[in-house]
């Protein structure tokens, strides 16, 4: 057996955990992800610190919360340091042959440090990654594999098919649907319709021939029609893998950026809001004989998690610089105990918010009022209403206040570690005003 682990590093683009099988989900959208599952361990609270796309990528990467690299929003103001430890550059220098399937750096050109090859299928497409399939991702990720199984490598792939427009291929639609998308008597989206994002959203793909969309659920199973073609491509890709004859020498991990609102708190097919639908995403690792098949992790670990765990599974050494923990001895059973107490997490989208979540209590604070004119402090009770749809903050005014003292005291400790004089969310204010849903 090589020495040095291959890693595949699986990241979906706007994947929710509880729309996946093996999280509980009633409808049957992702049979590879589930089998991948029970071939591995399967990270039950996984928590993002920071949210879109280009904060919780970065804080993948790094290992490090929001507030530390400084990467908050999209567009974000800051550049990611240099010397800041990057987990690609990482295994480059550990001898691996480093590999990305992704479009990140069109954006940002540091999201390519550390890699040999950057593969962006997205430049081939007007939308750009917006129109990247798992077909198009797999017929370069599978070549790219076989072209470099003797070597060890470190691959990550970037999946965005739920990623909003929900465009499922026709042979899927008719998956998880039975209705009449139309029903001029269905007002499940009325209120997305008088909304600002959801007007600018009015005449696209949403209106078809016999007119516009009126059922919320019928986007829904756009949604969830995506993640099973999704699901179809990461069985193909772990089918090559395997087929390789690579599967016992390779770390598969799977997660997500952030998850996706689908109605929850009025917030209609976006991510944004810290809610559990956007902040809870799926983790699933996988390495046969030295992981146990069919293991549930019920700790709250986070998302700076990632990159010391994957480290430590290689035998290599964790920067000092990164904040998070290694949950290795959790999966492989040698340690129980472990995970967070608390997880705070932040937003700087067409709102700006923070939150902090314990195993019991979600508080989130707003910097600003927001699009759909949510009270400036929500606490929600998460062992009587997991859903957080009764907002206590008022009936709790005691446990209300200690969060919000314990959130403020966390951020301006930081602050003052940092050097720095204001909360980042205040100095970008909200990121996205002005623009399209698309981001």
């Amino acid at each position: 057996m090589n020495i040095k682990p291959n890693i595949l590093l699986i990241s979906v683009d706007s994947l929710r955990a509880d729309h996946l099988g093996c999280y509980g989900y009633g409808h049957p959208t992702s049979p590879n992800i589930d089998a991948l599952a029970e071939a591995g361990e399967l990270c039950e609270r996984l928590i993002c610190p920071g949210i879109p796309t280009m904060p919780s990528y970065a804080t993948l990467y790094t290992g490090q919360h929001p507030i530390t690299h400084g990467i908050v929003a999209h567009p974000c103001k800051n550049e990611l340091d240099k010397n800041v430890p990057f987990l690609p550059k990482l295994f480059l220098q550990a001898g691996y042959t480093t590999c990305a399937l992704d479009s990140l750096m069109r954006s940002r050109i540091w999201f390519g440090r550390g890699y040999e090859f950057y593969i962006d299928p997205s430049i081939k497409h007007t939308l750009l990654y917006l129109a990247v399939t798992c077909e198009d991702i797999n017929a370069r990720a599978i070549p790219w594999l076989r072209a470099h199984a003797s070597e060890p490598f470190f691959l990550f792939i970037h999946y965005w098919d739920p990623h909003w427009p929900f465009n499922p291929p026709e042979r899927y639609r008719e998956l998880f649907y039975q209705g009449n998308p139309t029903d001029p008597n269905n007002h499940s989206l009325d209120a997305w319709w008088k909304h600002p994002l959801g007007a600018a959203a009015r005449d696209t793909w949403l209106r078809t021939e016999n007119g516009l969309i009126t059922d919320a659920d019928y986007i829904v199973a756009l949604y969830d029609q995506e993640i099973r073609y999704l699901d179809n491509g990461i069985g193909e890709l772990i089918a090559a893998l395997d087929e390789l004859g690579l599967a016992e020498n390779t770390i598969v991990m799977l997660t997500a950026d952030h998850g996706e609102s689908m109605t929850e708190h009025g917030i209609f097919f976006e991510h944004h809001g810290l809610y559990d639908c956007t902040i809870h995403v799926p983790l699933i690792v996988r390495w046969p004989g030295r992981l146990r098949g069919g293991g549930r992790l019920p700790h709250l670990l986070q998302l700076t998690d990632i990159a010391p765990t994957i480290l430590e599974a290689a035998g290599l050494a964790i920067p000092d610089e990164m904040e998070g923990g290694s949950f290795w001895k959790l999966l492989t059973g040698e340690e129980q105990e472990g995970g967070h107490k608390q997880v705070i997490s932040l937003e700087c989208t067409w709102q700006a918010k923070w939150s902090l979540l314990t195993d019991t209590y979600k508080f989130i604070l707003a910097r600003e009022p927001d699009l759909y004119g949510n009270p400036p402090c929500e606490l929600y009770d998460l062992l009587r209403d997991p859903q957080e749809k009764h907002n206590i903050a008022e009936e709790q005014p005691g446990i209300a206040g200690a969060m919000e003292k314990e959130l403020e005291g966390w951020i301006n400790a930081r602050m003052v570690e940092l050097g720095r004089n204001d909360d980042p969310i205040r100095e970008h204010s909200v990121s996205l005003k002005g623009t399209l849903p698309s981001s």
